[in-house]
């Protein structure tokens, strides 16, 4: 028996090895042979591959490789028996281990290689890659398996079950990641960060030895600066990416925050630094720029009751560093943080802004800059109540760092704060400070306006200049006494500032003198607005000169824009020389590209890219130059289209055809392109009216359709909502008729899909309510998205708002589709804001589309109803204004109605709090909606009995709309002597009076509205009686009597 053993041995060793392989595989494949003999040879075929595939397998021809691949796939996918699909696995892990550098770059470039076969293949890949990522003998194997096994992670970030079945293939990943690091490749690391941005939930099972491996990495200086950053971008991407999950590890954030403090402090000494004429851009590869913007992004994931406790000491400890690098990290610091930690860090604000304003006078310069830096962000962060609180110290003090002649980047920084400052500081805050504002900005220029004579040096001019600028946009009409100080030396700058080095000055200056020029106002600024055309003219003359990249392009185009304003229909006339260049910046047409990942890889080093994630290791690239000017003129066209409405209309068309494709402008940063393509839409029909109802109608059809798609494709909520705002916009400038059975069609499916993503949204945020690692962060952050859903839910009651106005009943066929949705808003266990919109959108149902409105009573008169007395003030405004135009536009069918909601809106109105901030809206509607009932249904309610109550529930003016309601139904009852509202001998016309004083002084009615003449009518009539006048006038106080009087001049 040995000896036929032995026999069998050496045949065996004496068959050349591409047999072997066939004979073993056939072996293998005989599914009627003895289950002992195939599980022999499936050992010694992987022993076969595993010992000498160099000799055996490279010498097959390539049918024959092809044709061993696939018969060990197929055999996986035939066997029965789990112990021999494992064995067999294991072969071709171990063939797929030999032929990594083909199979593996496939796998990483196209990881959905496998296709719709991919689910039979699971345990082969996977056994596949775990045997190779413990490849001790071949790093290069291991990095790229670990990198494979990344891109099949990233491949299925959507598929949980198998991310749950490939949880153990991460230990592989991040010891590979360790590995790689040393052996100076960070592509694995790289791998992991992605995985930590697109796929955070996988890391969740090993989620404390990822962590402690990046702080780790990151904090080995033995590393490069690249690679430590690398490692810290996981911990930070998985705090904007899985906030909750990492708040459970307290103590890696306590450990990484030191660890971005330490590369705070990464700077280099430069003696040249403080009075360095060009500010160079940050050099975003540093240590200090990364540690800075990585605590910023950390902050807003993670919150400032997380972040706050862990990093004030260690600010406070910096800050009282000897060393001004460690000073001026903890400075940065405190800007970085301010936005993330806002909520904790108002309530000791008065702590920390003292302390900041200690390091203006700090021994180093770069110390007093990054106090600038943080007094200028605090004053963003935290506006308007910054400035309300601080603004006497924080004023005082920059001025005084703006005297800091010695270090011009320190001036400039201070000049940059009092810029934030100002922007956000309430009007009559500043006032008080303006001639001691005044005074320093104007001795500051004249100073550096000599500089820049005689040393060249421009970079505090061109801040104090935009600080004029701020000041004289905030402090407006108030501006005016400092015009004449200022606008000769700026008009100077302008002339003279030609040189190339200046262009940042000039356009700097053309920005001040336009403001200046909107704040004072056009009498004021006509005395220069000339000159100031002329400089404007003759710089729009050399615009075809100027290089792509010239910073005055933007500013020029958002100075003509205000030279519109400020001049009106004056500046028609320049419309030729403006709109040429305008119109090429607009028309930028950005570089794009489709790439793969390897192409990413390559272009990562090249700045000014911004890329979309298609799938399949697939992205879309747009080069961003030039898209700044590109959005900046595109809102400039809006501008004009406002300002000049008909005086616009020569360039309507080539406006329309340049907007319209940009309603589908692809960039993520150019989001402000789309909302001006949008926005200008309904301008544009506006403008165009005066040529008449054919050319309104083909501008229509134009854009039309490019609307309706973009309200289905557009990824974006506040671009969607400002699509939508515009389109309904158009609807009410068209009119009945304006949309065809096409379009119909295709926005009624639209709306159908955003409505009904709304309800599964929802959904969504209560699952998420449920996960593991829910805690209040997270509610805010679902909160934050249910704000916007219900954005775009009130962008749909828009638009049907403006189509039920438009076609009224004839389009209640094509609503019944979204009927469903619109009944499931008011269900009572509905949130508040789908009750109040659903509620709106019933509403314009019955005021437009009634009596038809009727046949749907059974699905919203008995929740409108039951809503007068709703818990939520919003939900039942909605229900009171259903009411009212129920009364006022109904019919017969809804008498009934009317009468039973009567004591509820009484119940209402009489309610304690019903005029408290919060209820007084609906409180009015209420009113209003009684006063309706009243005039329109009045045999549905004793009018005599009602009447004195109402009386005495007015005026209302907070709700404008409802306000002239109520004062035209006044109007009607005093000018028909009703008795019960004058009382006997008129004995309550001294309380009308009043009311009308109110409603004047809270300016319930426009003068221009007719209600206005009607009202200052009834006065005049008092006003000849003599002795009644004299009554009704004693009994106000003088600033009724005054509001009297102004009512009486304005009508």
């Amino acid at each position: 028996m040995l000896n036929t053993c032995f026999l069998v041995i050496e045949t065996y060793e004496n068959i050349p090895g591409q047999s072997k392989i066939t004979f073993l595989l056939q072996a293998i494949r005989n599914t009627a042979a003895a289950e002992e003999a195939r599980q022999m040879a499936a050992v010694l075929l992987r022993r076969l591959l595993s010992s000498a595939f160099e000799e055996v397998y490279p010498a097959l021809s390539p049918d024959d490789q092809t044709s061993i691949k696939s018969g060990l796939l197929l055999i996986i996918q035939l066997e029965t028996q789990s112990s021999m699909r494992k064995k067999i696995c294991d072969i071709v892990a171990e063939l797929a281990r030999n032929l990594i550098g083909t199979l593996y770059k496939l796998m990483l470039n196209f990881p959905g290689i496998f296709g719709n076969q991919q689910q039979h293949y699971l345990e082969v890949i996977k056994r596949m890659l775990v045997q190779c990522m413990q490849d001790q003998e071949h790093p290069s194997i291991k990095t790229l398996s670990a990198r494979a096994a990344a891109a099949f992670v990233l491949a299925n970030e959507h598929n949980l079950p198998l991310l749950k079945h490939f949880a153990d293939l991460l230990p592989g990943i991040l010891q590979a990641v360790n590995d790689s690091c040393y052996q100076n490749d960070d592509s694995v690391l790289k791998s992991l960060v992605e995985i930590a941005d697109s796929v955070p939930k996988y890391l969740r099972p090993h989620l404390e030895p990822t962590l402690q491996l990046s702080l780790k990495l990151c904090a080995d200086a033995s590393l490069s600066n690249m690679q430590r950053q690398l490692a810290l971008e996981v911990i930070v991407t998985l705090s904007e990416t899985a906030a909750a999950m990492l708040r459970r590890h307290t103590n890696i954030v306590a450990q990484a925050i030191p660890q971005m403090l330490a590369m705070m402090v990464d700077l280099e000494e430069d003696e040249d630094w403080a009075n360095a004429d060009e500010l160079e851009d940050d050099d975003f590869d540093s240590n200090a720029v990364a540690g800075e913007s990585a605590l910023d992004r950390m902050a807003c994931g993670l919150g400032g009751k997380l972040v706050l406790p862990m990093i004030k000491e260690h600010i406070m400890q910096m800050l009282q560093n000897p060393d001004w690098k460690y000073r001026h990290a903890g400075l940065m610091a405190l800007s970085a943080i301010g936005e993330g930690c806002h909520q904790q860090m108002e309530g000791i604000l008065n702590e920390i802004v003292n302390f900041v304003l200690l390091f203006l006078q700090d021994p180093h310069p770069r110390v007093r800059y990054a106090a600038c830096n943080a007094i200028g962000q605090m004053a963003t962060d935290f506006a308007p109540g910054f400035q309300k609180k601080f603004h006497e110290k924080v004023i005082a003090a920059l001025l005084q760092t703006m005297e800091d002649q010695g270090n011009q980047r320190v001036q400039a920084h201070a000049a940059a704060a009092l810029i934030n400052f100002t922007e956000d500081c309430p009007k009559s805050l500043l006032i008080p400070y303006l001639d001691n504002l005044v005074k320093h900005l104007h001795s500051t220029m004249v100073i550096k306006l000599q500089e820049l004579i005689q040393k060249g040096t421009k970079l505090v001019l061109e801040q104090v200049v935009t600080s004029i600028a701020s000041v004289a946009d905030t402090a407006e009409e108030k501006f005016v006494p400092y015009y004449d100080l200022f606008m000769p030396s700026l008009k100077h700058i302008v002339e003279n500032a030609v040189q190339k080095e200046l262009r940042l000055l000039r356009g700097k200056t053309i920005e001040c003198i336009s403001l200046i020029g909107l704040a004072v106002g056009k009498e004021k600024f006509m005395q220069d607005a000339s000159d100031v055309m002329q400089l404007l003219l003759k710089t729009q003359t050399d615009f075809s000169d100027l290089e792509d990249d010239d910073p005055q392009i933007s500013y020029m185009i958002s100075a003509w824009a205000r030279m519109c304003k400020i001049l009106g229909k004056e500046f028609q006339q320049y419309l030729p020389v403006v709109m040429g260049p305008l119109m090429k910046t607009a028309s930028i047409k950005p570089e794009v590209a489709l790439l793969d990942t390897q192409d990413m890889e390559n272009m990562s080093d090249d700045d000014g890219w911004e890329f979309v994630n298609l799938g399949d290791q697939q992205s879309f690239g747009i080069k961003t130059a030039g898209l700044e000017e590109k959005a900046t003129a595109c809102q400039m066209l809006v501008c004009y289209a406002k300002e000049l409405k008909e005086g616009f209309v020569e360039y309507t068309e080539q406006v329309v055809k340049l907007m319209v494709p940009l309603l589908n402008f692809i960039s993520l940063i150019m989001k402000r392109v789309r909302v001006a393509a949008a926005e200008s839409m309904p301008l544009l029909l506006e403008c165009a009216r005066v040529r008449g109802p054919e050319y309104l109608t083909q501008m229509w059809h134009f854009m039309c359709d490019a609307l309706i798609k973009a309200i289905g494709t557009e990824p974006d909520s506040d671009v969607l909502s400002e699509i939508m705002h515009s389109f309904a916009k158009c609807i009410e400038v068209m009119g009945d008729g304006c949309l065809n059975n096409e379009h119909f069609e295709e926005l009624g499916g639209i709306l159908k899909g955003k409505l009904e993503e709304h309800f599964k949204n929802q959904e969504l945020r209560q699952v998420k309510r449920q996960d593991e690692d829910y805690d209040e962060q997270v509610e805010e952050s679902l909160q934050d998205e249910d704000d916007s859903d219900v954005y775009i839910l009130t962008k749909v009651s828009d638009i049907l708002h403006s189509i039920f106005s438009s076609y009224k009943e004839k389009v209640l066929p094509w609503f019944e589709r979204l009927l469903p949705l619109i009944v499931n808003l008011i269900c009572p266990h509905r949130p508040w804001p789908d009750r109040q919109w659903g509620l709106c959108i019933f509403d314009d149902i019955v005021e437009h589309c009634s009596p038809s409105s009727f046949k749907y009573a059974e699905y919203f008169l008995r929740p409108m109803l039951q809503s007068i007395c709703d818990n939520s003030p919003e939900v039942r405004q909605a229900a009171a204004y259903g009411v009212g135009v129920m009364a006022q536009f109904g019919g017969d069918s809804y008498r009934p109605f009317c009468t039973e909601a009567l004591p509820l809106l009484v119940r209402v109105i009489q309610s304690p709090d019903a005029k408290t901030k919060e209820n007084v809206n609906a409180t009015e509607n209420c009113i209003s909606a009684v006063g309706k009932i009243m005039k329109f249904k009045p045999d549905c309610v004793s009018v005599e009995e009602v009447l004195p109550h109402w009386l005495s529930w007015l005026p209302l003016h907070e709700d404008k709309e409802e306000a002239v309601h109520t004062f035209n139904y006044l109007c009607d009852l005093i000018e028909s002597n009703n008795p019960v509202v004058l009382g006997p001998n008129n004995s309550n016309l001294p309380r009308i009076f009043g009311i009308i004083a109110d409603g004047e002084i809270h300016e319930a009615i426009k003068h221009e509205d007719p209600c206005t003449k009607r009202l200052a009518n009834v006065v005049r009539q008092v006003q000849t009686s003599g002795g009644l006048w004299t009554e009704c006038i004693s009994q106000l106080n003088a600033d009724q009597q005054a509001a009297i009087q102004e009512l009486l001049n304005s009508a």
